[in-house]
């Protein structure tokens, strides 16, 4: 028996893959510390937990669910996007609820694209943007994100590609995910623009918008955005929820239903009991955005500083999100050559820039979901080496 085309077309995950190393590696005994994967180590509010196993409890709750979401679940969502970003949404018709973002980046992918025909793919960017469209067989161009530019794009390039390769959707993702650069209004003004110039669908994963960040932004605050652009959003990172798998997705109607009729071919409904304890996770008061995991991230972020500073990397003061995104110095020939002599010398397991994109070949990305003693630590273990 062979595997289909598709599967000789892409590798397995990095992080999949890496991660059979590193447990291989803890069990030798060599106690690796991850500064790798943006996997938030926080809990959720007390609320949320005590919604969920309240939930649990109801000897009704456990069959299968709408694959729309619950009306609470839909409704907690619209009031959340009104009252942080000042976006209305009608919850029965312009809000999708989804298993996570990569579910969301399969289905719109299905809904949009046809084999063949391209999409636009931000470099350096989530790699999921490019293993999934190429396992769907789609043609992936990829547009160029430079420091020169603070990785907003040049969008005189974007649209030369644009009449050149007629895409059917455009992957974009501010705050940006590996580099921490900003949302920016202006740029989110180009994309609609392009959108609507070219009868294209531009996509906006969105997941990184509270983190060290007081003043979140929606692609859909731009007028006319949502008749010609998608948002998706997750709960992974701005609530501390990775492993419930709920994040949404915000459009038209239009678009909402063709996306409902592939998710409704693939899976069904999330348990109850976490769609009403995600509908409860929305309404958590501003404090627990702003002050408790702004704060927690700024103390790791300013240790991951410190790493960065002994390995000599370069980096931007501005960036917002959960990782820190660092130049390495030039007398290194590869990032991951950078990144194996920490693995295996300082037992700390950092990801190197190339998997985001040939842009991020030259950069070293850290993680700060871990706790502040390990990142401490890490950071003793690095100095021990590097200087």
């Amino acid at each position: 028996m062979k595997p289909a085309n598709r599967v000789q077309q892409v590798q397995e995950y990095y992080f999949s893959r890496k991660l059979k190393e590193v447990a291989r590696l803890n069990a030798e005994g060599k106690n690796i510390i991850s500064l790798a994967i943006g996997s938030p180590d926080q809990p959720p509010s007390p609320a949320t937990i005590d919604t969920l196993c309240r939930a649990a409890q109801d000897p009704t709750a456990h069959g299968y669910q709408p694959y729309v979401g619950i009306p609470e679940l839909r409704q907690a969502m619209a009031d959340f996007y009104e009252r942080h970003y000042a976006v209305a949404l009608n919850p029965a018709t312009e809000i999708q609820p989804l298993i996570g973002s990569k579910e969301g980046i399969l289905h719109i992918t299905l809904a949009f694209v046809n084999p063949g025909e391209a999409v636009l793919v931000p470099d350096p960017g989530y790699p999921t943007y490019t293993s999934l469209s190429e396992l769907l067989g789609a043609k992936v161009v990829k547009y160029n994100l430079c420091p020169e530019q603070g990785w907003q794009p040049d969008f005189e390039e974007m649209e030369r590609l644009i009449q050149e390769h007629h895409p059917r959707l455009i992957w974009m993702n501010y705050p940006h995910m590996p580099t921490g650069a900003k949302a920016a209004r202006a740029t989110y003004e180009q994309y609609v623009a392009l959108a609507r110039k070219y009868d294209t669908v531009v996509v906006n994963d969105n997941p990184y918008s509270f983190i060290l960040n007081r003043e979140p932004m929606s692609l859909l605050q731009i007028p006319g955005a949502k008749e010609c652009c998608i948002e998706m959003n997750s709960m992974s990172k701005s609530h501390n929820m990775p492993g419930w798998r709920v994040g949404l997705l915000a459009s038209n109607a239009e678009f909402v239903q063709w996306v409902l009729k592939v998710k409704s071919n693939i899976d069904s409904g999330t348990f109850r009991a976490i769609q009403l304890a995600a509908a409860e996770a929305y309404s958590n008061a501003d404090e627990w955005h702003y002050t408790y995991n702004y704060e927690v991230y700024a103390r790791r972020r300013a240790l991951c500083e410190q790493i960065l500073q002994v390995l000599g990397c370069t980096y931007d003061l501005e960036q917002m999100g959960m990782f820190l995104w660092g130049r390495i110095p030039e007398h290194y020939a590869t990032c991951e050559e950078l990144t194996e002599r920490i693995l295996h010398e300082a037992r700390v397991f950092l990801t190197p820039g190339f998997i985001f994109g040939q842009n991020g070949a030259r950069y070293i990305r850290l993680s700060l979901c871990a706790k502040e003693d390990q990142i401490e630590e890490a950071l003793r273990r690095i100095e021990a080496i590097f200087l």
